[in-house]
């Protein structure tokens, strides 16, 4: 079996998060969301990036994730 990781992250920086675990672990399928609709989230209450992480947590697992990484540095 195969691992499944989501990343998500509140732009693009996670794009190297995911160019490290590819390099490392090839075989590893990456689902990649960039959430540029609520970026940056170091300018949101704690309370909308936990409902925003929770929303798009929720969405990796229904696409298969099996294991979840925030890239973000919130």
């Amino acid at each position: 079996m195969v691992a499944r990781v989501g990343i998500f992250d509140s732009g693009v920086g996670g794009l190297t998060v995911a160019a490290a675990l590819r390099r490392h672990a090839p075989a590893v399928q990456i689902t990649y969301l960039a959430d540029s609709a609520y970026f940056p989230y170091g300018d949101r209450t704690p309370e909308e990036v936990a409902v925003r992480s929770r929303l798009l947590a929720g969405m990796l697992v229904e696409r298969g994730a099996d294991v979840l990484v925030v890239a973000c540095n919130t």
